[in-house]
Order: C-alpha cells, then structure tokens, then sequence
C-alpha cells in the first residue's frame, strides 16, 4: 500500500472516530449542547421538544422543527391532580414522533424548568436513556443568536408503546411521612426559595397554588434549584460543582434522596441533575408543600412563624 493510501486511509478513520465520538456524547449523557443540536436539526432521529412556562413562547419562536408541548395540559391529568395517564401519554407520544429509537431533545424557558418536568413524566413512562436537556434551554439558544421557526415540523407518528409506570422515580405523602417519622433513611431536599423554606413566605408572589401553612417538612434540607445553574446563560454547573453543592447538606448519594418544591414542578429540575447527572437514586415528590402543607395533623418546621392570614 502506498504512503498516500495509508495517510488517506488515517484520515477517513480518524473521521470516522471523531463522528462516531460525537454520536456517543449525544447519546451517553444526559444533556446535549446547543452546537451539537444546531448540527442535528435534520437528523431524522432526532426529535425536539419544547416545554416552556410561558404560554405562547413556542408560537412566538422555536427552535426549528422542534414540536410543542403544553405542560398544564398535554402531561396532566386536569381533573384527577395528577400526572397524564398512560393512555394519554401514549397518543401524545405517537403524535410527537417519540419512540426509544430516537434521540429525544427537551428544551424550555426559565433554564429548563418545565423541561426537566417533562423528562421526568418522560422517564416514568419508559423513555429515559434516549431523552435529553438541551443545556441551557432557551436561554442559551437566543442568547447564541441560533436560527428560530415559526412555522411547525410535519413529524411522522410513532408506535411508542407506553411502558408500565415508573413508580420508584415518584415519591408520595405516606413516604415523605416515613422520613419525617424516621421509617424511612431517605432524606428530603426542598429545593424551594430560602424565605419559602423558613416559612416567611408561603408561595412566590403570583402563584395561585397554595398551602394554608407556611415552613418545611420536618428534617428536610435546603438547596434552592437555581443555584445549580450558572446564571450568564442556563446551562448546568459542572458535576463536580453539583456535587459539592448537594454534599454540604449532606446529599452525597449515599442515601435515596426525595426532591420537594411547592407543586413538584421546580424539584424535577433537581431530580434530573441528581438522577441523571450524578447518578443518584431520586424519587420526586409532586405532591410537595400544597399537599404536605395542607394535610391536617402532620408536622412542619415553621422558623418564621408566619401564619395564614386568609390572602
């Protein structure tokens, strides 16, 4: 074989390598970058998802041929207080074009929030490995200046097969009573404002949603979601920050672990850096502090003493 044959030959495998190499980092872990998604937007197998906060965002500009979801509404039941049935998740599924033989790209407003909900109703229903954060959402996109659509994405139907429900990614009132009554070794981490979790506010201004009671659950630790974001552009602190973060609380992957907010939505962004990012074992409890808050007879931590006052 001639010297220009071999060096030829090393350039297409090195190619190849440096393909392949990125493939597996879309597909390994947990999050893709804005540069790798801007260079698979017309990947057939790859599908994008927006779950944003704010109604009429997606409408008002997109990343191109990403699809929309509508989370007060396409991920819940809106009589039962509950997630989407199987059923129901099936037929958004198939709609979207989601199957586990896609790579799955999630993206939302206020750094992902509503997108790591997503995921979490996403894995409790059997789509996980294959499902990922765009890091920093929608903020890092514009912020990027990348192109954006308004027109929506034809997207042929999948034959998703909804999987039986996930239980253990899900925690419910009798097991944050366990912890509370020492039943149970997992440990609570309320991921809600500092002034939420001390009790001198009961919920953020402007949000409908309610406890009649203001604190904690009893024995439960604090680390406000935002602050495993870095804040110039939505994208993740890096592992070894995370862990560092979560470890001064004691939350260190040694014990499960049960993320808390007020309704469930801002904790899952916690469940997904503690479950998909560092590997923890994590349940979300979206039942949260308008349920725990709300029950007669349990007790709470109320270092504030502030008290419901009927507004």
């Amino acid at each position: 074989m001639s010297a220009l044959s071999l060096l030829r030959r090393s350039v297409l495998s090195l190619a190849a390598t440096l393909l392949l190499g990125g493939v597996a980092l879309a597909n390994s872990g947990p999050l893709v970058t804005t540069d790798w998604l801007e260079k698979n937007l017309s990947d057939p197998k790859v599908r994008i998802v927006e779950v944003s906060v704010e109604p009429g965002l997606y409408e008002r500009g997109h990343i191109p041929g990403a699809q929309n979801i509508i989370w007060h509404t396409d991920l819940v039941d809106t009589v039962e207080r509950d997630i989407a049935k199987p059923e129901k998740f099936q037929v958004l599924a198939r709609k979207l074009g989601l199957d586990k033989d896609v790579t799955i790209v999630l993206y939302g407003d206020s750094n992902n929030w509503f997108a790591a909900w997503g995921a979490w109703v996403f894995d409790i229903y059997g789509l996980r490995d294959n499902v990922k954060l765009l890091d920093g959402g929608r903020k890092k996109w514009e912020l990027e200046k990348r192109p954006v659509s308004t027109n929506p994405l034809a997207i042929k139907a999948s034959a998703f097969t909804v999987a039986e429900p996930n239980r253990k990614l899900r925690a419910r009132l009798a097991d944050v009573v366990a912890t509370v009554e020492k039943k149970s070794e997992a440990r609570v981490l309320d991921i809600r404002s500092a002034d939420e979790f001390s009790g001198k506010i009961i919920a953020p201004a402007g949000f409908q949603e309610l406890a009649l009671r203001a604190g904690h659950i009893p024995g439960s630790v604090n680390v406000p979601w935002a602050q495993a974001v870095n804040q110039a552009d939505g994208t993740l602190k890096s592992p070894e920050e995370l862990k560092k973060l979560y470890a001064n609380v004691g939350i260190d992957g040694s014990k499960p672990v049960i993320t808390t907010c007020r309704i469930g939505e801002r904790s899952s962004h916690t469940w997904f850096i503690l479950s998909r990012v560092l590997g923890y074992q994590v349940a979300n409890y979206d039942g949260s502090w308008t349920e725990y808050g709300n029950t007669v007879g349990l007790p709470i931590s109320n270092p504030a003493g502030t008290v419901w006052g009927g507004k």
